[in-house]
């Protein structure tokens, strides 16, 4: 059965974006997490992960950067992406069309892991799939002028995870915590 981790950086209120970009300081550290969790260890598996985007995601990564390296690039789109040919980059119209690549036997063998990075529409969409496993937050501790959020969330359960530090970190000034909730709704397959 597929499983979608989902991964984001949000304040209090669930504010997540401003004008495509994110409206906090430069946080490395806290960058350097989502990388260290989307990339995984699926390439000692000769396997790579797949991150799930839409098209302003997709946009709001600066070009020198896309495709995100090391991983499959799934982007949901119902416009043509300028980087659609571009190696690990699929685009997508809809939903259903991503998840026939998804449960494609042959392509199952190259991937791992499944994490949603963006944007509103598309975690929104991912919190009421029967596939939405873990919600990977890092709960921004102050509050910042946004135009995109996160939607609001329910039958999750805090949950702790080896590979996420605990307590609170500081960078520029802003202070954060990584959080990781699942899905009390979940029913994964034996």
């Amino acid at each position: 059965m597929l499983k979608f981790n989902l991964i984001v950086a949000a304040t209090e209120k669930l504010g997540i974006g401003k004008n495509g970009t994110f409206p906090w300081p430069s946080l490395k550290k806290e960058m350097a997490h989502f990388t260290k969790l989307t990339k995984g260890t699926a390439q000692l598996n000769s396997k790579k992960n797949i991150v799930i985007m839409g098209r302003k995601t997709w946009e709001s990564i600066p070009a020198k950067f896309r495709p995100l390296p090391n991983r499959i690039n799934f982007v949901l789109s119902t416009s043509k992406l300028d980087s659609e040919k571009a190696p690990d980059v699929y685009g997508f119209n809809s939903w259903d069309e991503l998840y026939d690549k998804l449960n494609d036997e042959k392509f199952k063998e190259e991937y791992e892991q499944i994490w949603i990075i963006g944007g509103g529409g598309i975690y929104k969409h991912a919190l009421k799939s029967k596939y939405f496993y873990r919600l990977y937050l890092t709960d921004i501790k102050q509050e910042f002028d946004c135009d995109v959020f996160f939607p609001t969330f329910s039958n999750l359960m805090e949950v702790s995870d080896p590979e996420v530090p605990a307590g609170i970190h500081e960078e520029s000034g802003v202070q954060y915590e990584f959080k990781v909730y699942q899905n009390e709704l979940f029913e994964e397959c034996a």
